[in-house]
């Protein structure tokens, strides 16, 4: 195994774990303790990960918004449902942003197949897993925004006005009725705005622990958003608001 496969499996045990002894990492990753000592040296440098007596841990957000590793394997099952039936309403020929987030990273796995597809992205994640595939992407560019592995685009290094998007797949971490769709960094959330101007049909994909929040920064009213696609666990209560407004909402 790699060493970045290691750490990446690393962060993955400690989300579903939680705390997690040098010995036990050691034996789930079948290699020395001098290897996994410098996997979690290195992680710790990296802010990921924090030693405690006796073992490690993930490091706890101190801003409401937790980093994309501890997110890419929370509510997976979910997320990778959504990603899914994302993935029907992408036609062969579309020209499609996918934003950064780990329910929007999911869609990437489900489109490989499509033929004549371009992607825009602003998720490191996402170009990764498209890197050898034969869909055109491009990356928009701007800083990297390292805790969620993207980059916030600025007028002056993106000429938004060019793109010509049929479907974008948009994430958010608050959805409510009367507020929208809202999210944690305000870099983030402007991409996100302009991206949802410019796009003829807008996707918010997110899991149903987004509903009923409202967090720091508003992106966008339900009147911007075409559909909402989500999973099962949805409560009745949110489903019956829908009916009431324009935004169709998918459960996968």
């Amino acid at each position: 195994m790699l060493p970045l496969e290691r750490q990446k499996k690393i962060i993955e045990l400690l989300t579903i774990r939680k705390v997690m002894k040098i010995a036990e990492l050691t034996e789930e990753m079948q290699v020395s303790i001098e290897t996994i000592r410098r996997d979690i040296n290195l992680l710790t440098r990296q802010g990921k990960i924090e030693k405690i007596y006796g073992g490690v841990k993930l490091v706890q957000s101190k801003f409401g918004e937790s980093t994309i590793d501890e997110r890419m394997f929370s509510q997976l099952e979910e997320k990778e449902s959504i990603a899914q039936k994302c993935s029907e309403y992408i036609d062969d020929g579309d020209c499609i942003y996918i934003d950064s987030g780990s329910t929007t990273y999911q869609i990437a796995k489900y489109i490989k197949q499509k033929k004549k597809l371009t992607v825009i992205t602003s998720s490191i994640p996402v170009v990764n897993e498209l890197i050898h595939s034969d869909i055109e992407i491009l990356i928009i560019g701007g800083k990297i925004r390292r805790n969620e592995q993207s980059i916030v685009a600025f007028d002056y290094l993106f000429n938004f006005s060019e793109l010509n998007i049929s479907k974008a797949f948009i994430c958010a971490s608050g959805i409510t009725v009367e507020k929208g769709i809202s999210d944690y960094n305000l870099e983030e959330a402007n991409t996100r705005k302009k991206i949802i101007d410019l796009s003829q049909e807008v996707y918010v994909a997110a899991d149903s622990s987004k509903f009923g929040k409202d967090v720091t920064i508003g992106i966008s009213s339900l009147d911007k958003i075409d559909y909402i696609i989500t999973d099962d666990h949805l409560p009745k209560d949110f489903i019956s608001s829908f009916k009431e407004i324009g935004t169709h909402l998918i459960l996968s």
